[in-house]
């Protein structure tokens, strides 16, 4: 890992992808090891975890994560998805948290100096770019496991560094939960 000792480091998950990549690589992250992992490395000034969630729903399979979060270190920043029938008449939802992440990751950089980015996403590709511009260095968390990659190719070359989720699994990751499917 290439993080400075001396670095305050500020970390960004993008919840969804974080959840797609860890899923598509067959593993769970353990929060709290999450959090020990890079705060042994440097000074951890936040730790943001963002996220979409379905309002009116009675219970949600995220919420126990986004209450345990909340409770254990991290920043939670949600906002209401939105519920939507496509063309095909498919019910979709939608929640993109890119803004959000974008305006918080500028408006706190004044104090860190490593930003850690969970997420493969290209449109944070502008984003690493001005943080840079600030004096800024970014590693982007992601994978090239998986038989597609889950991360743009232009922010991975846009990134200071590139950490592979595979690779930060073996100290922070545990085996998937098989659960019970409901009938």
């Amino acid at each position: 890992m290439a993080i400075d000792p001396r670095e305050k480091i500020a970390l960004f998950i993008d919840g969804a992808n974080l959840y797609a990549t860890s899923k598509a690589i067959g593993i769970d992250i353990d929060y709290r090891k999450l959090l020990t992992e890079f705060s042994s490395k440097a000074y951890m000034l936040r730790a943001n975890y963002y996220t979409a969630l379905i309002e009116d729903q009675e219970y949600s399979s995220i919420r126990p994560l986004i209450d345990w979060l909340d409770y254990n270190g991290y920043t939670v920043v949600t906002k209401p998805a939105k519920e939507f029938t496509d063309s095909m008449g498919r019910r979709k939802v939608k929640g993109n948290m890119d803004i959000e992440l974008t305006v918080d990751a500028l408006e706190l950089s004044d104090f860190y100096d490593h930003l850690v980015l969970f997420s493969g996403d290209g449109d944070f590709t502008a984003l690493v770019a001005a943080l840079q511009r600030k004096g800024k260095r970014v590693t982007v968390v992601s994978t090239l496991t998986t038989p597609t990659p889950m991360i743009s190719d232009d922010l991975r070359r846009q990134a200071d560094f590139f950490m592979d989720v595979a690779d930060l699994a073996k100290t922070v990751g545990r085996p998937q939960v098989q659960r019970p499917v409901e009938a």
